[in-house]
């Protein structure tokens, strides 16, 4: 997961949040679009979020990788601090930029389909299955992305990580947040895609066990390529 390159700090903390910014006006915004254009058809919502979802991470990824490592998620960058891939000096600004980012996208997307800025969500969704899902999604993530990174396909990671949430959107109950920064800015927007505060704690709770999971999985699975 360590860049291509080596930019400032300054300009990788930028590009975490200015991505998750993205990834979260992306993921609500497309959700406000499939409640207009399919008021009638929730099925036909999810997958017109879920796709839209999958080629905006792939392009997100693809672009922010070489300056920051594209985590816009702070499971993925503890999981690559315990990896010692970021440092937790460096980790400690960028999940603040992740969170922020990702509730600035939230009032970003509400505000282009001329929503109230803030709308708390009213979404309930935690559930025993949902609590699971979510442990689930988020482990799953996160050993598509180091395990390539650990078998020399880094390359393919962007590719990897879109075409795994566009699954997960579907085989999970929760329909795969497996991201907290994500998680807390869909609070924001009470719209197709959000989450009401009182389910986030637990969603949230549920994506750190995931992601501690994914990190022994990881550890046991690509013990002798790893350094």
């Amino acid at each position: 997961m360590a860049p291509l390159t080596s930019p400032s700090l300054d300009r990788r903390v930028i590009t975490e949040y200015l991505g998750s910014a993205l990834l979260a006006a992306i993921v609500i915004g497309s959700g406000i679009a499939a409640q207009q254009l399919s008021p009638s058809d929730i099925g036909l919502q999810l997958l017109e979020n879920t796709l839209v979802t999958g080629a905006g991470l792939f392009a997100l990824i693809s672009v922010f990788g070489p300056i920051s490592g594209a985590h816009f998620n702070p499971a993925v960058t503890i999981a690559d601090a315990l990896f010692r891939g970021t440092s937790w000096r460096d980790t400690s600004y960028y999940i603040p930029a992740q969170i922020l980012g990702c509730i600035s996208g939230a009032l970003l997307a509400n505000f282009m389909f001329a929503l109230p800025v803030v709308s708390w969500s009213q979404h309930h969704r935690i559930s025993g299955p949902h609590f699971v899902s979510e442990i689930v999604a988020t482990a799953g993530l996160l050993l598509v992305i180091f395990g390539l990174n650990r078998s020399g396909k880094s390359s393919v990671i962007p590719a990897g990580a879109a075409t795994y949430i566009t699954a997960a959107y579907f085989f999970t109950s929760s329909t795969s947040f497996a991201n907290p920064a994500i998680t807390i800015g869909r609070m924001f927007s009470n719209t197709f895609a959000g989450i009401a505060p009182s389910s986030a704690p637990e969603f949230i709770f549920a994506q750190l066990l995931g992601a501690g999971l994914a990190v022994g999985l990881i550890h046991y699975l690509f013990a002798e390529s790893s350094d």
